[in-house]
């Protein structure tokens, strides 16, 4: 029987879900649902089925929050403010949000989040001391724990992560890894749920404020990807793409001086062993069908941060809008 040959994205349809004077970087697919939180204290739910958005408002006194990490378990959603104070929701018992870890700090700003199951999630954010902001839960989001700094490996000096599309944290099983970004991109890694922690170096492009990897994702506990670059110099495409086969330990630069430059999320497509891989940024959508070794732009619309419901079809979010992608092959 002759084996079918692969067929691979030629384009991307663009359906627009959601138009407002939002800036949207974080969404997560909650069952076949889609949850977004962005800044003005937005956040809302999407059922595709009935093409229906559920959108509110969260404040905190007088302050109107800017949300950039969003996550979800089976049960409930959740979503962290950036900047001080630090104000992480869950899905409340009474139908509205309610408040379960609050951090002031002037060097507060959590970047990312992320459930390894439904009892335990972990946020990463930059350093308020010398190490990165890391808080778990281990009962279900209803209480957020800081690991102490002498659990952690050191920060460098400037060495912080980008909120850009909370991807900076990646989860396969009980493993963990978390990109920096900055004076330092570098990557963090927990065998065992926050327990214990090393850590990686990465040649991604680093030593100035806006360099440094602002995405990752792993297809499986040996193969991940970063992306990033540096936002104020879009074109540059020198180091700002990376591979891994050995589980963060050591990163291979992949197609150095070629497309795309500086993206701002990336993620790999599901069910094709790792060989297709789809990044966004506001310089458009770039597709990959070997592994990151080759890139094609497919899109020149603009978008922050892509999440995928399946082999073809995606969910994208940006300024003012939230979109339903569709690859066409």
């Amino acid at each position: 029987m002759k084996k079918k040959a692969p067929t691979y994205f030629t384009g991307v349809e663009i359906e627009t879900i959601l138009e407002d004077s939002i800036s949207v970087r974080a969404i997560e697919l909650m069952g076949p649902n889609l949850a977004f939180a962005a800044n003005n204290g937005k956040y809302g739910m999407y059922d595709p089925a009935k093409k229906v958005w559920k959108t509110s408002t969260q404040k905190f006194d007088s302050i109107i929050p800017e949300f950039r990490a969003v996550a979800s378990t089976n049960s409930d959603f959740f979503m962290i403010s950036v900047g001080n104070p630090a104000l992480l929701y869950k899905t409340g018992d009474s139908g509205s949000m309610e408040l379960v870890y609050k951090e002031e700090n002037e060097k507060v700003f959590y970047d990312a989040m992320s459930f390894w199951n439904d009892s335990e999630g972990i946020a990463m954010g930059d350093p308020t001391d010398n190490c990165l902001s890391i808080i778990v839960t281990r009962d279900a989001g209803k209480t957020w724990i800081k690991i102490a700094c002498d659990k952690l490996p050191t920060s460098a000096q400037g060495e912080a992560a980008f909120a850009a599309s909370n991807s900076n944290i990646a989860i396969q099983g009980n493993k963990t890894w978390i990109l920096s970004g900055g004076m330092k991109s570098r990557i963090f890694y927990s065998p065992d749920k926050a327990k214990t922690w090393e850590v990686y170096e990465t040649p991604i492009i680093q030593g100035a404020a806006t360099t440094g990897g602002y995405s990752l994702d792993f297809y499986d506990e040996n193969i991940g990807f970063i992306i990033g670059g540096d936002y104020t110099k879009p074109t540059d495409n020198q180091s700002n793409k990376a591979l891994t086969k050995d589980g963060g330990r050591t990163w291979e630069l992949v197609a150095v001086g070629e497309e795309p430059g500086y993206k701002s999320s990336v993620r790999y497509v599901p069910g094709k062993n790792a060989k297709e891989l789809v990044a966004v940024g506001f310089t458009g959508i770039s597709y990959s069908k070997d592994g990151g070794n080759k890139w094609k732009l497919i899109s020149e619309e603009g978008f922050f941060t892509i999440r995928f419901l399946n082999d073809s079809i995606a969910y994208a979010a940006g300024k003012n809008r939230i979109a339903k992608l569709k690859f066409v092959k």
